[in-house]
């Protein structure tokens, strides 16, 4: 599981003066290992002179060199899921990590003071980290869910739920009742802990279904706002397969929600003539100017277009630049460059899940300004 501490270690991430390098590749499953690698290796061939000629210090040469070498055997043995793949390296600063990305990315390398993390964390920003509490009277497990892992966090317990049980007889109603409030306390302040530290997005709750409306009521309004769903399980039988499916249903509940009121939002303003841009022409044209802000794709879309690598212009069509005048290049799916191109010029990026009104259109766009019908 990439975890929120891996990402912001990379983000908060101090070279001391020594460069870092942060490579990008795309890990298509129609294409060889072979053709992976090698596109790969040519992106290393282009910052090689980095760790040979005279800009940097002796230091900074030899680490930029060792970097190389390492991400080269890497590249041997790599075995990544289809998407893409982001890789940071700086060995003087015993720095390496490779962060798997769930879809493509344009492939870049870059040597620079600091980890270039602008393309991962866009990707990684589609996705919802959920912070899942099973509750119950006696103990309350916490779990991690993101790309449909899960990872457990760890469990709160009622100190004095044994001794309730043995001496059940002993204990009146309100006693039972402010113990039970003093658990429920206890977990709300370690969510609190989780969510001001974690990186968590939203936040699922599962338990008794008789126990989950009074619990709610315990939440601070900063917490409330962040759950996205509940489900009824029972917390003592309950494995983690099964967690992890209740709260990966929520999760695309909540996320087809958010989706719906985003497309609402950018059809009301193509509707007014506003800033958006709706269908792939449109869309294409106001990446080309660097121009999107957000950029809504139906999931699985995919168009034939035609894309300039000197100027990054897009265009369903086109044999020549109208930028730069250069030869066009031919691609099965031009909606992927488009992606990178927003996510290059420091855009989001949402995939929406089908039966939704992007559907009419495929691709939509919230703009940063209005664009012009035509070059």
């Amino acid at each position: 599981m990439i975890t929120a501490e891996t990402v912001n270690r990379i983000v908060r991430f101090s070279s001391a003066g020594v460069p870092v390098v942060s490579l990008y590749g795309r890990v298509d499953p129609a294409v060889s290992r072979h053709e992976v690698r090698t596109r790969m290796l040519s992106l290393l061939d282009q910052i090689r002179p980095r760790g040979q000629g005279e800009t940097l210090d002796h230091r900074s040469r030899r680490s930029v060199r060792a970097d190389i070498e390492r991400i080269e055997a890497t590249l041997s043995a790599e075995r990544w899921h289809p998407g893409g793949i982001a890789i940071f390296s700086c060995s003087a600063r015993d720095l390496y990590q490779e962060i798997p990305l769930p879809s493509p990315v344009r492939e870049q390398a870059v040597v620079d003071a600091t980890p270039f993390v602008l393309p991962m964390l866009s990707v990684l920003g589609e996705y919802r980290r959920a912070c899942v509490l099973l509750l119950d009277k006696g103990s309350a497990p916490f779990w991690e869910v993101y790309q449909d892992e899960i990872q457990e966090l760890g469990t709160v317990r009622d100190p004095l739920a044994r001794a309730a049980t043995k001496a059940a007889a002993d204990w009146t109603h309100d006693k039972a009742d402010e113990r039970v409030r003093r658990h429920y306390r206890r977990i709300v302040r370690v969510l609190s802990r989780l969510f001001l530290t974690g990186g968590y997005d939203v936040l699922i709750i599962g338990g008794h279904a008789h126990e989950l409306p009074d619990f709610l009521r315990f939440l601070p309004y900063e917490l409330r706002i962040r759950v996205a769903g509940t489900f009824t399980a029972e917390p003592a039988a309950a494995s983690a397969a099964e967690i992890r499916a209740c709260a990966s249903v929520i999760l695309r509940r909540h996320q087809l929600r958010l989706d719906e009121q985003l497309i609402s939002r950018l059809l009301e303003k193509a509707a007014t003539a506003g800033p958006a841009a709706l269908g792939p022409d449109s869309c294409l044209r106001a990446g080309s100017m660097g121009a999107i802000k957000t950029l809504l794709v139906r999931d699985g879309a995919a168009v034939p277009g035609v894309v300039c690598d000197d100027s990054r212009w897009l265009a369903l069509s086109g044999d020549d630049c109208p930028v730069c005048g250069g030869r066009t290049r031919r691609t099965a799916d031009v909606i992927v460059e488009l992606v990178a191109a927003v996510i290059g010029e420091g855009g989001s990026v949402r995939h929406a899940q089908a039966d939704t009104r992007l559907d009419e259109y495929l691709v939509a766009a919230e703009l940063r300004f209005p664009v012009p019908a035509t070059w």
